[in-house]
């Protein structure tokens, strides 16, 4: 069973605590289906070609169909000309979203978090406060708990919180509501509120 370090005021290891066992029976697949999807929904398509209604030019039939010893042709607008149509053009409008269910999304997130307490990178206080709202402070903290880069997840952000975070480059604060198996999985270290743990567990 994974265990999560659980932090006091001054940051400091003063105990752990036990995730659901059932958090060590679920499938890397989730994690792997959410992050596609993920990628896929934040995808844009910027390429985009006329098709052969689209182009300038005439629509009148180039030659005699019969007679010239040619491959007959009904229009100069079609994609074998030069100036032509593109046959199956790209559109600017394609749809790349790729649905993932809402179990999906929470069991993705449970297994990253159980990796991250198995691997003695996921950290829990009772709040991540930075009363001075002074990036100063929020990186002193965040330089201790997560040297290279890290997550803070908090219940609710608040502006002094946002302020003294906000021009870290390496480091990240947001709220619970945000929370995705993706980010976290993207960041080393994650440090969360207990409420924001707590509240994980439940819903799972």
């Amino acid at each position: 069973m994974s265990k999560a370090i659980v932090l006091n005021e001054k940051f400091e290891k003063s105990g752990e605590v036990d995730l659901p066992a059932k958090f060590e029976e679920i499938s890397e697949q989730n994690l792997y289906l959410y992050a596609k999807s993920f990628l896929a929904g934040i995808r844009s398509s910027n390429a985009t070609a006329k098709t052969r209604a689209e182009v300038s030019g005439t629509g009148k039939k180039p030659f005699a169909q019969k007679g010239g010893g040619r491959a007959r042709q009904g229009s100069l607008r079609a994609p074998t000309f030069v100036g032509g149509g593109v046959t199956f053009a790209p559109r600017s409008n394609r749809n790349f979203t790729q649905k993932v269910n809402k179990k999906q999304k929470r069991l993705a997130l449970e297994y990253v978090l159980n990796r991250k307490a198995a691997e003695g990178s996921l950290m829990v206080v009772d709040s991540l406060e930075i009363a001075s709202g002074k990036t100063k402070d929020a990186a002193a903290m965040a330089k201790k708990l997560a040297p290279r880069d890290g997550l803070f997840v908090v219940s609710s952000l608040n502006e002094k919180n946002y302020l003294a975070f906000r021009n870290l480059s390496s480091h990240y604060l947001m709220e619970a509501s945000e929370l995705n198996a993706y980010i976290a999985a993207s960041y080393r270290v994650i440090v969360m509120e207990k409420a924001v743990l707590d509240s994980i567990v439940k819903e799972g």
